[in-house]
Parts: structure tokens; C-alpha cells; sequence
């Protein structure tokens, strides 16, 4: 593994599962070869099936642990994932704006994914008018972009949120009734390009983190985000594909298959 790996900075919250979160997205950047710093948004209490408390982390010491780390370091990207109360996007939206160079990769988590909330009108309000008109790739699932945007039909739901100041959304289509995942890029003035993917039978645990700091991770290494986002549908899928069974709930993605030998 090359020791020159760029810096990707990651706001997410504690998965104690290890399945989804920040070890999601640690384990994600490692295996693209890059240095994850991180901001812990949120504490949970969870397991493999659902999120039974959040516990939101003091705005002040979310600033002060990103300013501390983005004047040390030369971060190439910042990921977004759990934020989990709206006190908490304007902290992230502060660095946000005194860090315009970087670009922004979103996943925004509004439910766990054994259906317990994580949001409320107040952070979604949050989110749209203060962290998109930020966010260089917006990664929601479909129903997360439905709330977002306000809006039922999913094309409808890309060309708002690319209004609202996204360069990219892409809405992933693993909760959508259709033989295959349908992933939907959307961007200013250009046509939708859909990714389409077999589906697979089983539940997972941090699938949206594994995608959006994939991309997170690609970028940072230099790659344009139409590409960013093709390779790393590319990597989650085969993370997925591989995924193993910990606990009594949902597979975890392997994200480290690449370097395991065939089986």
C-alpha cells in the first residue's frame, strides 16, 4: 500500500456494532488508500437490526476537533454522514464555509436502517438550506431524497436537490420496487445517467457509508466525481456481494474483500 494517501475528513457518527458509521467509512477510505481523520457527530446505542438512542456530540467540540485537524492537515475531501441534530449541521456548515476548496461528499442519514428515525423537521430544514448549497455529491437513498426534497417522483427529487446547490446527487435505488438497483445521477443542465446493478437478496448494515466514502475516497485521489461515483458503486457492490453475517441482524459489507484470497 502506497504511504502517500490523501486526507479525508469524515463528520459521522459511532457505530458500538462496528457495522456502519465511522468504522464504516475508516474501513472504507483505508481500502482506497487513503488517511481518515475523524469528527464523532453522535454517539448511538445500536446493534446489527436498529439504532436505539443517539446521542448527539457538543457543536462547540465538533468545530474545535475539525479546525484542529484541517489546519494540520492537508485534507483532499470531507465526508458527511450521520449528523443527528440540527445544532450540529450548522457547526459542520461553519467549517464548511471557512474550507470552500474542498469538496463536500453528503450522505444524508435520516433513518437507521431498521427504521428508526435519526432526523426531525428542524435537521432536515437544516440540511437542505444549510449543507447542500456545500455539497459537491449528495448520496441519498430514494426515500431520503423524497423527504429532502420535498417531492414523490424521483426525477423530480434530483433536479430539486441539484437546485438547492448540489453538483451532483446520485440516489441510490435499493428501497425502490425494481428487478434490479437503480442508482440515478443527477447534475446542472445535463441528462440523468442511470447505473443499474443485480440485486442482492440480503439486508445491510452501512451500505450508504461504504458508498459515499468511496467516493469521498476516490476524489480525494484526484478523480472527477462522474468517475469518483461509477467506481465507487463498483466497489460497494462487491462489497456487498461479499458481505458477512456478525451479529443476529443485518450483513456487514466487506469492505476489505480486495486483499482477502478467493473462496
Amino acid at each position: 500500500m502506497s504511504k502517500n494517501r490523501p486526507i479525508v475528513l469524515s463528520f459521522s457518527g459511532h457505530d458500538p456494532s462496528g457495522g456502519a458509521g465511522i468504522q464504516a467509512d475508516i474501513e472504507t477510505l483505508v481500502s482506497h488508500q487513503c488517511h481518515p481523520c475523524s469528527v464523532i457527530t453522535a454517539l448511538t446505542e445500536q446493534d446489527s437490526r436498529n439504532v436505539k438512542k443517539l446521542i448527539p456530540q457538543k457543536p462547540q467540540d465538533i468545530i474545535d476537533q475539525a479546525r484542529t485537524v484541517l489546519n494540520d492537515f492537508p485534507v483532499k475531501a470531507i465526508k458527511i454522514g450521520l449528523i443527528g441534530h440540527y445544532e450540529t449541521a450548522s457547526a459542520i456548515q461553519s467549517i464548511l464555509i471557512q474550507n470552500p476548496h474542498i469538496p463536500v461528499i453528503l450522505d444524508p442519514v435520516l433513518a437507521a436502517g431498521g427504521g428508526t428515525s435519526l432526523s426531525n423537521s428542524q435537521l432536515i430544514k437544516s440540511i437542505v438550506e444549510l449543507l447542500l448549497p456545500h455539497t459537491a455529491v449528495l448520496t441519498p437513498n430514494s426515500e431520503e431524497a423524497r423527504i429532502l426534497a420535498n417531492q414523490s417522483d424521483l426525477s423530480d427529487c434530483g433536479q430539486a436537490l441539484v437546485i438547492k446547490g448540489c453538483d451532483y446527487v446520485l440516489i441510490t435505488g435499493t428501497h425502490e420496487q425494481s428487478a434490479t438497483v437503480d442508482n440515478q445521477l443527477f447534475q446542472a443542465n445535463s441528462k440523468t445517467e442511470t447505473f443499474s446493478w443485480d440485486r442482492l437478496s440480503k439486508e445491510y448494515h452501512g451500505s450508504g457509508c461504504t458508498l459515499a466514502s468511496a467516493i469521498a475516497g476516490l476524489i480525494a485521489h484526484g478523480l472527477d466525481p462522474f468517475t469518483a461515483i461509477s467506481e465507487a458503486q463498483d466497489y460497494t457492490w462487491n462489497a456487498l456481494a461479499d458481505a458477512y453475517h456478525p451479529g443476529k441482524g443485518q450483513f456487514n459489507p466487506n469492505r476489505l474483500f480486495w486483499m482477502e484470497d478467493e473462496h
